[in-house]
């Protein structure tokens, strides 16, 4: 899992909260993500699956993509396919994507490189592993969240973000023992590159055995910890946590998280996708690639797609017959 790599011994350091003013988030919950397919049949965990919505939010949804190494000829992608009222944010720890939208937007993302596009009134994108890759076959690693966007920017032009690997805050734990690329948000003070809309953190943490991650967390933010790979435990009361599992934390300002003495050959650190944003709190109505805020909504973004309001495929990307 390279992602972005760093010596955390040179890297500026998180403090560790003072104990005496500081409130420990507590876990809520454990959920176990189930596997499925999406697109043209790529596999994917669902990160999100049996948690409320109350406790997402401002996340809809969240897939893990592989983590699978592909044989020639087996990569997949999705086809053309609109989207309106949220953001998708594509992070790519290992392998290749391409991304083509309807209103410009495009380019390549690879090890730990992020795609923010922010859907608004509407756009037709696909995302796609490249031809050379489909060709020889590889490692394919990476998440797509969706991020909510309050009513009143739910009809936003669309927007694209390109997000370099190396414009990433690199930090450190207290103890040197956690490397945190923060692509979005601010921690102590160290924003991340990703400007959003609905006010969230997304941090990739990797955690290395026996060490101890303490974070400062706003208050006001929901706190989501995804497990991407390892094993480990998260709170103070050490509750254990593993590959493809999510822990929904309670109120407070500080998250703990643990590595794991022993971890699998295969996996030597506790790798964990930390999020947290501000509750919109606002009704919430989806169908397939639609969020809005009422039933209306849905089914005028049904007919404005129908109608070809949400741009067209560019003509390079048009398949010939």
């Amino acid at each position: 899992m390279p992602a972005v790599t760093a010596d955390t011994l040179t890297l500026p350091r998180i403090a560790v909260p003072d104990a005496a003013s500081a409130v420990q988030r507590p876990v809520r919950a454990v959920t176990t993500a189930p596997s499925g397919f999406e697109g043209e049949g790529f596999p994917v965990r669902r990160a999100f699956a049996g948690v409320s919505a109350a406790e997402l939010d401002p996340f809809i949804h969240m897939d893990q993509m592989g983590e699978v190494e592909y044989a020639p000829g087996e990569p997949k992608g999705t086809a053309w396919h609109p989207h309106r009222g949220f953001e998708t944010v594509t992070y790519i720890i290992d392998g290749v994507f391409e991304h083509a939208d309807s209103h410009g937007g495009g380019g390549t993302i690879t090890n730990g490189d992020t795609q923010w596009m922010t859907a608004g009134s509407g756009i037709l994108h696909i995302e796609k592993p490249p031809e050379h890759l489909v060709m020889s076959g590889g490692l394919f690693h990476g998440i797509q969240l969706w991020v909510n966007l309050p009513g009143a920017n739910k009809f936003n032009p669309p927007r694209y973000q390109d997000i370099r690997a190396k414009q990433a805050s690199l930090l450190s734990s207290a103890d040197g023992g956690a490397l945190l690329r923060v692509i979005a948000g601010d921690v102590a003070g160290h924003p991340g590159p990703g400007s959003t809309f609905t006010p969230i953190t997304l941090i990739h943490a990797t955690i290395s055995p026996g060490a101890e991650l303490q974070l400062p967390w706003r208050a006001d933010f929901n706190a989501l910890a995804y497990v991407l790979s390892g094993n480990g435990t998260v709170g103070t009361e050490g509750r254990p946590v593993r590959k493809g599992q999510l822990a929904v934390f309670g109120k407070g300002d500080v998250l703990t998280l643990k590595g794991a003495t022993n971890q699998p050959a295969a996996e030597p650190n506790l790798d964990v996708l930390l999020l947290g944003g501000l509750p919109i709190r606002e009704p919430v109505v989806q169908y397939g690639p639609f969020v809005m805020n009422t039933r209306e909504e849905i089914l005028q973004a049904l007919q404005d797609f129908q109608s070809g309001r949400f741009g067209v495929i560019p003509g390079e990307h048009i398949p010939h017959t």
